[in-house]
């Protein structure tokens, strides 16, 4: 099944979620400190991996952070291919000074918003989708 590459058809029909919890971005040197069914998601860099963890798990397991978020998930399918949407939500999401950290999956785009950002940022997302 292919995504939608259309941006005023994503845009109008993005439909932000905000899912539950707290989560963290941890940079590990060895990954073995996480079980992998307990990220979110796992960026290799050349200064380590940067994982996305929930608070919860990151605390017992006593990792390092100084980011707590929020995430949103656009309930959209959005093709990989599609342009134009990141820079669309994040400068809806910067003129109310929210910061944005994008992870684009397969099926949807996720956003990281500062903890005490995350409904501002979904009442942003959802003005900007109503302009569409």
């Amino acid at each position: 099944m292919n995504g939608q590459k259309n941006l005023a058809e994503l845009i109008k029909n993005m439909t932000p979620k905000l899912n539950d919890g707290v989560y963290v971005f941890v940079s590990l040197k060895d990954e073995t400190l996480v079980d992998r069914k307990d990220t979110i998601a796992e960026f290799k860099e050349a200064e380590g991996i940067t994982v996305i963890i929930e608070k919860e798990k990151a605390d017992l397991l006593q990792l390092d952070y100084n980011y707590e978020a929020s995430w949103i998930t656009l309930q959209i399918h959005s093709s990989l291919e599609a342009v134009g949407l990141t820079a669309v939500f994040s400068t809806a999401l910067a003129k109310y000074n929210i910061s944005c950290n994008v992870v684009a999956g397969y099926y949807h785009d996720h956003i990281f918003v500062d903890t005490k950002d995350a409904q501002k940022a979904i009442q942003a997302l959802i003005e900007l989708s109503k302009t569409y």
